[in-house]
C-alpha cells in the first residue's frame, strides 16, 4: 500500500502560478505511474496528467502548455507545475498512485483560481 499526501493549493488570481506535492508514504521507484486528477463542483473527476515509472507523460489538452508534471523517485514525490492559471482551473486536486492493479488517491488539495 502507498499513502499520498497533496500540499500546494490555494487561491492564486488568473495568470498565477502554484505547484503541488504529492508526498508518497513508500518509494515510488516502481510504482507504474503516478498522477494529478482534479474534479470541479458538479463534474466528473478527470485526469489532469499522468507520469509513468518509465517517463512517459500524457496531460489532458486543457493543461497542455500550461502545466507540467514531474517525478523525484529520490523524494518519492511527484509535482505538478502549474502556470497561466484560469478559473476553469479551479477544482480540487488529486494525487492518485497506479502500483500494478492497485489505485491509490490522496485526500485532495483545493485548487481556487480567482478572475
Amino acid at each position: 500500500q502507498v499513502q499520498l499526501v497533496e500540499s500546494g493549493g490555494g487561491l492564486v488570481q488568473a495568470g498565477g502560478s502554484l505547484r503541488l506535492s504529492c508526498a508518497a508514504s513508500r518509494s515510488i521507484f516502481s510504482i507504474d505511474a503516478m498522477g494529478w486528477y482534479r474534479q470541479a463542483p458538479g463534474k466528473q473527476r478527470e485526469l489532469v496528467a499522468a507520469i509513468s515509472n518509465g517517463g512517459n507523460i500524457n496531460y489532458a489538452d486543457s493543461v497542455k502548455g500550461r502545466f507540467t508534471i514531474s517525478r523525484d523517485n529520490a523524494k518519492n514525490t511527484v509535482y505538478l507545475q502549474m502556470n497561466s492559471l484560469n478559473p476553469e482551473d479551479t477544482a480540487v486536486y488529486y494525487c492518485n498512485a497506479v502500483d500494478y492493479i492497485d489505485h491509490y488517491w490522496g485526500q485532495g488539495t483545493q485548487v481556487t483560481v480567482s478572475s
